[in-house]
């Protein structure tokens, strides 16, 4: 059945529009208002409403994302080569907490049912992860694991997986550099992860720079951070049992013996873990990251303006949310330092966009690294452009709080959690953050997901969500063919969100058994 030729204009004030129709759009269409493109135009990509001329400013969600590099007739292709990306907004003279959040209702009534912890925080699913404290290690472990699987878990029916937390650190790095903070309190806080229960299980080389006292200390670490004067890697809170297998010590005799150790404090963990019960706990015990990745134009038209939608839902509820990834803000750094809750929290956003400009231009790097070639085919032509579909993900509440890199919540509603835009990243600091919940939106698709959290994935095409319909939770395509709207998808993740959390459903990627290594963000030196 042949398509009647569609394009979607975000804003009134909007000169571009992006085409809607499955497999893009030859040259000579002829749109309902009488548009005729003068060139194919592929999915996704901008068209021009107008006749622009060099050096014109192109717009997109009434925002200059772009100005012509040459004349653009109107019903011209409008892509990454025709276009020049504008400067990056300055960091002073912001509005400081100016715009006032639209009066919400509290949404009272929602529940999951959740496995509660002693410091008050609630699992969405019950885990016995065994954190390391060097990359020596992780194979061992990851041995370990697949025997523990195999041999222990079957008698504990009430636990959901074993999980270990390899990462590429804990040696051969600048240990006492100032910014080696980042990564040793994202280990921490990701082995204080709610859905583990208390539970911290370490296994150690014994050699290493990050020794397992420097880990998870009986107290607070004063460090020195790239934001504050001081910063705290992490106190011990609630009620936390603790174990150590060093793989050096003497006693092991053989790499059987090693895994006879881990295997045997494992036992004892998993005895503790089964004894737990999900109860009902209120939607105010959420806490959801989210995140996009693999972007296209209509991340910004369907799947993120849902998730915006749902993020309000989440915070008139009472629960915390965080949406992240700094170089798919900056270009909007206005818009939250207006949004902010207060002037504390807009000089926090600023803090840590201008510690992360500093952090790119060492690398000899800008902002403009962030699009991928995927990006670029799906329409996106720069970071501005992306930037403006990513942050509708935070919805319209007011950001009450800022998180450093590695850093845990201790608040709720809309949270601000800087971090790199690298899915892997990302998804790795908002699970230190102390997530119980993921959600991740994609346009041209990626099987990203963690094993320590479920991820709810949203394909923002319908032609995507068929295609791999084992893969993505929910199709937010219907939103641009007028199958549904906003809010019904909005709603539809809301609810969906309250089943996965109570263990009702699994998420594609659960069944699948499909996840992503835990990659940590060092800007500190190497060794």
């Amino acid at each position: 059945m042949e398509q009647t030729p569609h394009y979607i204009r975000v804003h009134d004030a909007d000169n571009v529009a992006i085409v809607v129709n499955d497999g893009g759009l030859g040259e000579g269409t002829v749109f309902a208002d009488g548009l005729v493109l003068r060139e194919r135009v592929p999915q996704g990509h901008k068209i021009a409403l107008i006749d622009l001329a060099e050096g014109d400013e192109v717009i997109r969600y009434n925002v200059v994302i772009g100005y012509a590099n040459r004349q653009l007739p109107k019903g011209s292709w409008i892509n990454e080569h025709v276009i020049r990306m504008p400067a990056p907004p300055e960091l002073h003279n912001l509005p400081i907490a100016t715009r006032k959040a639209p009066d919400m209702p509290s949404l009272e009534g929602y529940t999951f049912e959740g496995y509660r912890n002693a410091d008050g925080s609630v699992g969405s699913r019950n885990i016995l992860a065994i954190t390391t404290t060097v990359q020596c290690v992780a194979d061992v472990v990851a041995h370990a694991v697949t025997r523990i699987k195999t041999e222990l878990l079957p008698r504990f029916p009430n636990v959901d997986d074993v999980v270990g937390l390899g990462h590429t650190y804990g040696c051969g790095v600048a240990i006492d550099a100032p910014d080696a903070m980042i990564p040793i309190r994202t280990v921490r806080n990701i082995s204080l992860n709610p859905n583990f229960g208390g539970e911290v299980m370490m296994v150690s080389l014994g050699c290493e720079k990050l020794q397992p006292e420097r880990l998870m200390p009986p107290g607070t670490i004063p460090i020195a951070s790239f934001s504050n004067d001081v910063a705290d890697i992490g106190d011990n809170e609630g009620a936390l049992n603790g174990g150590t297998v060093v793989l050096q010590d003497d006693g092991h005799v053989g790499f059987e013996s090693m895994i006879t150790s881990i295997m045997t404090m494992a036992e004892s963990h998993l005895a503790r873990l089964n004894n737990r019960r999900r109860e009902t706990c209120p939607a105010s015990d959420l806490v959801i990251g989210v995140q996009c990745g693999g972007s296209d134009a209509f991340s910004g038209l369907t799947a993120n303006p849902a998730v915006g939608f749902a993020t309000d839902l989440l915070v008139r509820a009472g629960a915390t949310v965080m949406f992240s990834e700094v170089t798919e803000v900056r270009d909007g750094v206005d818009q939250l330092t207006s949004r902010a809750a207060t002037a504390e929290v807009a000089h926090a956003i600023i803090r840590e966009m201008q510690w992360y400009d500093d952090y790119l231009k060492r690398g000899s790097a800008d902002r403009s690294a962030n699009t991928t070639p995927g990006n670029k085919k799906g329409g996106l032509s720069n970071i501005v452009e992306k930037a403006m579909g990513s942050i509708i993900k935070s919805g319209n509440s007011a950001i009450s709080g800022v998180l450093s890199p590695g850093e845990k919540v201790r608040q709720k509603g809309l949270i601000y959690a800087a971090t790199p835009a690298s899915d892997f990243i990302c998804g790795t600091l908002q699970l230190a953050a102390g997530i119980n919940l993921h959600v991740f939106t994609t346009g041209r698709g990626t099987p990203y997901s963690l094993a320590e959290v479920p991820v709810i994935k949203m394909a923002t095409r319908s032609d995507l969500a068929r295609r791999w319909h084992d893969l993505m939770d929910i199709d937010a395509g219907r939103i641009a063919t007028g199958d549904a709207t906003i809010e019904d998808v909005g709603w539809e993740l809301f609810r969906l969100m309250l089943d996965v959390a109570s263990g009702r459903k699994q998420t594609c990627a659960e069944k699948l058994k499909l996840h992503n290594a835990l990659v940590l963000f060092n800007p500190a030196p190497v060794t």
